[in-house]
């Protein structure tokens, strides 16, 4: 698909494949949410890691890319890469060789990781496209995350819903690429200052594909 004049790909993972550029780009990783959760003393299974860096591993392998752009919020908390297991850190580090890193900083992750290779910054912009985590009123060949995007149809007397990218063809939001992520439907009052009246479509995540719609056809949760 063309988002302001620069064709990208999107996959059911969640990414967003730019060839032009042999550039992968994901969204709200969210890495160590679980033991940052049971820091709190809410106890959620330890494997969120684990399942998002298998998930991201299958991406990069998929497509082979010599830059990877994480658009923010990658880690839950500020401190989420220092408590990355050894494992884990082995394992990133080892998809991160040979290949450009980009961490573009989040609200929940707004310093650099630490102990990691990369680049990281607030934002950054190549060729026709900016990409950011939170989106910004107005922007033209935007590529952003944070508001973990998902949609819902009714058909054949069933509801669905599922995670989403959202565009009106100016600008691409990615759904979260982490396991252990919600999502916010794309009707919620929110999402009125980026995509007014109705006027996008959302390519909803399925398996082995993905389902286009209107937002016309979509319905609120």
């Amino acid at each position: 698909m063309s988002i302001a004049g620069e064709i990208v790909g999107l996959h059911d993972s969640g990414a967003m494949w730019w060839p032009d550029e042999n550039t992968l780009v994901v969204a709200d990783l969210h890495f160590e949410k679980g033991s940052s959760f049971a820091r709190k003393g809410l106890m959620l299974p330890p494997y969120d890691t684990a399942a998002t860096l298998e998930k991201l591993a299958e991406a990069i392998d998929a497509f082979q890319p010599t830059r990877v752009i994480a658009l923010g919020d990658s880690f839950h908390d500020g401190e989420g890469s220092d408590r990355l297991p050894a494992s884990y850190r082995a394992m990133l580090t080892t998809l991160q060789l040979g290949r450009e890193w980009i961490w573009v900083t989040g609200n929940h992750d707004p310093i650099a990781p630490v102990g990691l290779c990369g680049e990281t910054v607030d934002e950054v912009a190549l060729g026709g496209l900016v990409f950011r985590h939170e989106p910004h009123e107005g922007a033209v060949g935007e590529i952003a995350g944070h508001l973990h995007p998902a949609a819902r149809i009714r058909r054949y007397g069933r509801s669905v819903r599922r995670p989403c990218f959202a565009t009106d063809g100016t600008r691409l939001v990615l759904p979260a690429f982490g396991v252990f992520t919600g999502g916010l439907n794309v009707l919620d009052g929110a999402w009125g200052p980026y995509f007014p009246a109705r006027e996008f479509s959302v390519f909803m995540l399925g398996d082995g594909r993905l389902y286009p719609f209107t937002a016309t056809r979509l319905v609120s949760d």
